[in-house]
């Protein structure tokens, strides 16, 4: 199978915190599962998937949250199901996960019947930090490959829709990203982040400059957006980055963290003149690019390990760390494929 991508159609967050919300979750994968034709056997396998996860957020975890997205890869499509928490944690997520193991005095099948169910799934926790986990249900129980770049939006507390985007390709060799955060909230801000997220797919294959000047004459009809496009090149160890507006971008290994430049302006109707930096890419380096709905505060090095786990998985911890509830907030990770 080919890397999978994320679609923004049938999106939903929840924020989980009663048995109520349990409920909401399991109609809503159940909606979900039959608008993309899942079909009855895998369906019920989600639905198992989705409901132990919000379960397991109401029964242990402190500030639950649950995304549940479409997801494919290009022939087919599945369901991607994210939980995070900021607490209490667990120190071995494998003895955890063994059916028995109980942290609150119940049978502690939840995490086996997450890990039995899912066509692929991925965690990560840190004792006082929270877990997240990240699962995906497919039609066939073939392995996904996993995508070399994945990000996660959230829009702000009381909307129903985002104003960050993000998106990714690969255009005649160019790995290349996207994120976008159209300016103010609500439904106009969102149109702007979808409409530099077509124009991005659509894009003509360039370096991230060019990608940017053309992302700005497709927003000019519209209420403008701060973005971002890079380019990963392993073969040559290089990272083109060419921004307009407040996205931030690092790339680290960890032990490093080299910061990305973006100009001022607004894509869409202000902006100087677009200028294209070119950073080293290290074997093992990672990029991480947000919006300003996502703070800075977050290092690499309170979570030990991290960097080796999936983009989605990644991304979605830095959103839950960093992410503020007064403003959209996007996050995208990419990383240099393996050789």
């Amino acid at each position: 199978m080919a890397a999978t991508e994320s679609l923004p159609d049938g999106e939903a967050w929840f924020r989980v915190e009663d048995v109520s919300t349990v409920n909401a979750v399991r109609r809503a994968t159940e909606r979900l599962a039959a608008q993309i034709g899942l079909g009855t056997d895998r369906a019920a396998d989600l639905a198992i998937v989705a409901t132990e996860l919000a379960s397991n957020l109401v029964k242990h975890a402190e500030e639950g949250s649950l995304l549940l997205r479409p997801v494919r890869d290009g022939r087919e499509a599945g369901v991607e199901v994210v939980a995070m928490d900021s607490g209490p944690g667990m120190a071995d997520l494998r003895r955890s996960a063994r059916d028995g193991h109980s942290t609150t005095g119940t049978l502690g099948i939840g995490l086996g019947a997450i890990a039995r169910q899912a066509t692929w799934h991925d965690a990560y926790s840190v004792p006082g930090r929270g877990t997240v986990i990240v699962a995906q249900v497919w039609p066939t129980s073939a392995q996904p490959q996993q995508p070399w770049a994945a990000g996660i939006a959230r829009p702000l507390t009381g909307e129903s829709v985002s104003g960050d985007g993000f998106a990714t390709r690969v255009v005649d060799g160019r790995r290349q990203v996207l994120v976008c955060d159209g300016l103010g909230h609500g439904p106009l801000a969102a149109a702007a982040a979808m409409t530099a997220v077509n124009a991005f797919r659509a894009a003509p294959a360039a370096p991230p400059a060019a990608v940017v000047e053309h992302l700005h004459r497709s927003l000019s009809h519209t209420r403008g957006a701060a973005l971002a496009v890079a380019e990963l090149d392993p073969d040559a160890g290089v990272l083109r980055y060419a921004g307009v507006g407040n996205i931030a971008g690092v790339v680290t290994d960890g032990a490093t963290r080299r910061g990305l430049v973006s100009m001022p302006g607004i894509a869409g109707h202000h902006r100087r003149t677009v200028r294209e930096f070119d950073y080293p890419l290290d074997p093992g380096a990672v990029l991480v690019m947000h919006s300003d709905g996502v703070t800075d505060r977050w290092r690499t090095t309170d979570y030990p390990g991290l960097l080796t786990r999936a983009p989605q998985l990644i991304a979605a911890t830095v959103l839950r760390d960093a992410g503020v509830r007064r403003d959209d907030a996007c996050v995208l990770v990419a990383r240099p494929p393996a050789a």
